[in-house]
């Protein structure tokens, strides 16, 4: 197996410079990579923006870090953030993300937000093609480019005609041939949505051999509409036309019924369906107000009230009153859902098919400080999560989850030669959030360098000024395409 992996790196990086001096080196550091198990003190040579050499022996290069007492691990990847502005970009590096990619609904316009973010991004970043977007142009109310969830009404409400149905396949396939790595699906969003709907989006997926990632239909207990049937709902869209599936956020979204949640999709997975989820640990969610997800019967569903939800920028939580003046408005609001439990969000994360994504959002402290509260809380304090599997959860199975859109995934959340130099160097014994719900953007503590494409984003613990290394991550549909 491991001859295998390093044949294939080598594969994918002719241009690789294996002599010394190296651009940098990171010396001393406990290195470690979750694909071949390596755990050691190693040096790390950087060339071109990949790992040219990780070696034993000493290495000679033009800036040398040291990373004494330091881990060193491949950069963590988030396939679930929605947050891509400058501020967001700079907590995320300070949270170990290399990576922040728009994969749970997509973005309306793939072409226009790939352009938008070339050259201007601190972390590497991505997207799917939007289902939700697809379906409002085709009920004729297209979204803002800007906008990821349309507004409560027809287009989220109302069941599709064939003809409507075969104009979303259309400007899907059209989203992914120009860099769309699969097709985002924020199904409780659209509930007019029908199962017939649902198939036939997950056939193009699969005709497209790029991945479906979906926020499921509804949530709770209640028949119809629960957790357990939205997740089995997408689990036999999967089964029946072959498409690989990922669940996004299963903590908020099975809730109480996380443990059957998680059994259904251990037995899909031991059936041979490519099939997998997310998680982010903290209890509450942050969606719009104005969305078709508050519409009536939410209470029920979430098992909630009113006073559950709080408005990020002044935590104002909300009365009838409130509620109503906002659900109404046509402006788009954030609002926090207070909806699980700690024991509930602790069962999830700490399941090995887990693995880890923010849903990183301006206003939830889990756009800051998703990442290394896993360090500090799961590996460090409860000890429920090894750092070697932890490493995994947040780097590794992201890149092989993307592996399906894109072969560019297998240099991504690995640390060995070939690999692209998107690494994080941290203090195991001091790397903390700090973000709150009442203070969301305190930036993490405890990485003292970090990446991105062999360009130092964080340097000794200290943000670098006028660096945009991130680059676009995009289907090998679109690259095929363009030649």
């Amino acid at each position: 197996m491991k001859q295998w992996i390093v044949a294939i790196m080598a594969a994918l990086a002719p241009a690789v410079v294996w002599s010394a001096p190296y651009e940098l080196v990171i010396r001393g550091g406990r290195v470690l990579d979750p694909e071949t198990g390596l755990d050691a003190t190693m040096n790390v040579g950087i060339n071109g923006g990949r790992i040219a050499r990780i070696s034993a022996e000493p290495l000679t290069g033009t800036r040398t870090v040291d990373a004494k007492g330091l881990v060193v691990a491949p950069g963590f990847i988030d396939l679930h953030q929605h947050g891509h502005d400058e501020v967001s970009g700079v907590l995320k590096a300070f949270d170990g993300v290399t990576s922040g990619l728009e994969m749970e609904i997509g973005v309306p316009d793939v072409k226009e937000f790939l352009a938008r973010k070339s050259g201007r991004s601190l972390i590497n970043y991505g997207t799917t093609a939007s289902h939700a977007a697809a379906r409002a142009a085709a009920f004729g109310s297209p979204l803002p480019v800007t906008d990821l969830i349309p507004q409560s009404g027809r287009s989220t409400n109302d069941p599709a005609t064939l003809e409507q149905i075969a104009q979303m396949q259309a400007q899907l396939s059209n989203e992914i041939n120009v860099g769309g790595l699969g097709v985002g699906m924020g199904i409780q969003y659209v509930p007019g949505a029908t199962r017939q709907e649902i198939i036939h989006i997950f056939q193009l997926a699969a005709s497209r051999n790029v991945p479906v990632f979906t926020h499921i239909r509804s949530v709770g207990r209640k028949e119809p509409g629960s957790s357990i049937e939205s997740v089995s709902e997408v689990i036999g869209a999967a089964a029946v036309t072959g498409a690989s599936l990922q669940i996004v956020h299963l903590n908020s979204t099975c809730l109480a019924d996380a443990p059957e949640c998680l059994s259904i999709l251990a037995g899909a997975k031991a059936r041979g369906l490519d099939v997998t989820a997310e998680a982010y640990p903290y209890i509450a969610g942050m969606t719009s107000i104005n969305s078709a997800l508050f519409n009536p019967g939410w209470q029920e569903k979430f098992g909630i009230s009113y006073d559950s939800l709080m408005l990020p920028e002044t935590g104002e939580r909300l009365t009838k009153e409130r509620f109503d003046e906002l659900h109404a408005s046509p402006k788009m609001t954030g609002v926090v859902l207070f909806v699980n439990r700690q024991e509930m969000v602790d069962t999830v994360i700490t399941n090995p098919l887990m693995s880890i994504a923010s849903d990183g959002e301006v206003g939830h402290p889990r756009n800051a400080g998703t990442y290394t509260k896993i360090l500090a809380r799961y590996v460090r304090e409860l000890r429920t999560i090894s750092l070697m599997d932890a490493i995994r959860k947040m780097s590794l199975m992201p890149a092989q989850r993307l592996e399906k859109a894109t072969l560019a995934a297998r240099r991504k959340g690995r640390i060995q030669e070939g690999a692209d130099a998107d690494i994080v160097v941290f203090d195991p014994a001091t790397v903390t959030d700090r973000a709150t719900y009442e203070r969301p953007t305190e930036r993490a503590t405890g990485m003292r360098y970090v990446l991105v494409n062999g360009t130092l984003v964080i340097d000794k613990g200290a943000l670098v000024s006028g660096v945009l290394p991130g680059k676009g991550i995009v289907s090998d549909l679109s690259v095929a395409a363009a030649k």
